[in-house]
């Protein structure tokens, strides 16, 4: 065969394998591309990943929050050459050309001062011209800001795109706004408590305490402490949960305080699970509950009582419940403390329920079952998984070891003292999770 017809053959060999290779090649990606989506739904996806990646960027408003980050991702949204965030003070973040500065200030002091989109052509930086788009940012109706779009050429569909990216943004520091409030509406609960701990509690364990200083000094100094662990814990100023063992601890110091002014008047019942001792609980949600029972319950009765306290395991929930065998609560009376009646009626019980649902949903309120001369029962149930609740760590809470004697059977942990009796629970009027009480 001649040399000519082999070459001839050999670049036929090369040009078919490569054709085959490219029909290959052109297969996969449009078998990828269908993988993907169409081009409409791989839009509408980065639309939202851009989004999202900014909406994080400015719930703490666009002067503090980081807007430079955010910018970045809000240009590639509109798909502009320059942006600019201008703040409610007049500060500009730019991302993109920062000749565009001085141009973007002025452009969002006319947007918010007239609440509409402002179009400014071919303004001249340098030796280049651009256009650009300011819209006003109205968070809750307020001038929040402004933002600026520069383009070669802005047609109406920057202009209407502009407008709305500015809306989103309103709504991102608006829901920035909603967070800082529910933090400081909690905030302002925890005070209420602290509050209500403060006058009443303080100045009676501070007689119990002075009442033994000649008589059992050893006995007054063991109360100083107990006083100063839980006046620590109640006014410490950092977190909003804590465990299960860390609100046992305070109860046990409350307690010990309450029993040196009750005597054998007070007497307490404890059964916890170990397992529930690890759960997290928002900071000051038990023991408000014991000191309703001692307050509202015990203190009026003649002879004292008894307060029984129990959290028990209840699968991937953790039932926590208060009761004494005081003087009771009227249910009207309690209905409308739990509704927000007067300030000085049951607020532990009011603000523990309103936190509670806060965190987990109305479903997760106070149940109460008491009447007049039948006892208080209070229970809540919290789940003991809970993703993104960080408790402040503490000293292992002495009220869990021996303090609190040995274990029963149940696998729960109790004082030694006998239970005697149950509590009378007859009539009694429930509340339920949606917060009715039912006689």
């Amino acid at each position: 065969m001649p040399e000519s017809m082999l070459l001839a053959a050999a670049a036929g060999v090369v040009a078919g394998a490569l054709a085959v290779g490219v029909v290959i090649l052109l297969r996969r990606i449009v078998v990828a591309s269908k993988d993907l989506g169409t081009d409409v739904e791989q839009a509408t996806y980065q639309t939202l990943h851009l989004a999202s990646r900014a909406a994080k960027h400015l719930r703490g408003g666009i002067a503090e929050g980081d807007a430079v980050r955010a910018g970045r991702y809000l240009r590639a949204l509109l798909g502009c050459e320059t942006l600019a965030l201008v703040g409610p003070a007049g500060d500009v973040t730019v991302e993109g050309d920062d000749a565009v500065r001085t141009v973007a200030g002025r452009l969002a002091a006319e947007a918010r001062s007239s609440g509409r989109p402002q179009v400014q052509r071919r303004i001249r930086l340098g030796e280049r011209e651009t256009d650009a788009v300011a819209a006003p940012i109205l968070a809750s109706g307020v001038p929040a800001g402004a933002l600026v779009a520069f383009a070669p050429r802005v047609r109406a569909g920057l202009v209407r795109a502009t407008g709305e990216v500015a809306d989103w943004v309103a709504a991102q520091v608006e829901l920035g706004e909603l967070d800082a409030s529910r933090a400081a509406l909690a905030e302002a609960e925890v005070r209420a408590l602290r509050a209500q701990i403060s006058p009443h509690f303080i100045y009676n364990s501070l007689n119990a305490i002075a009442s033994f200083i000649n008589t059992d000094p050893a006995k007054a100094r063991e109360l100083v402490l107990e006083f100063a662990d839980f006046t620590r814990y109640s006014f410490r100023r950092h977190g909003d949960f804590t465990t299960v063992a860390e609100e046992l601890r305070s109860i046990d110091s409350y307690l010990k305080l309450e029993r040196a002014r009750f005597g054998d008047r007070l007497k307490v019942t404890l059964q916890i699970a170990p397992e529930v001792l690890s759960t997290v609980v928002p900071f000051l949600s038990i023991q408000p509950l014991v000191e309703n029972a001692v307050r509202h319950g015990l203190e009026g009765k003649e002879g004292g009582g008894r307060i029984t306290i129990e959290a028990s395991d209840q699968g991937a929930f953790a039932e926590i419940s208060v009761e004494d065998d005081g003087v009771g609560i009227d249910p009207e009376v309690l209905e409308r403390a739990l509704a927000g009646g007067a300030p000085g009626e049951h607020v532990g019980l009011r603000n523990v329920d309103a936190r509670l649902r806060q965190v987990y949903g109305d479903e997760h309120g106070l149940v109460v079952e008491t009447n007049v001369g039948a006892g208080t029962l209070v229970r809540m149930r919290v789940p003991k998984s809970q993703p993104g609740r960080v408790a402040t760590s503490g000293p292992e809470p002495a009220s869990t070891s021996s303090a609190r004697g040995g274990s029963s059977a149940g696998g729960t942990t109790s004082l030694p003292e006998p239970v005697e009796g149950a509590s009378a629970s007859t009539g009694p009027a429930t509340r339920k999770p949606d917060g009715r009480l039912e006689p």
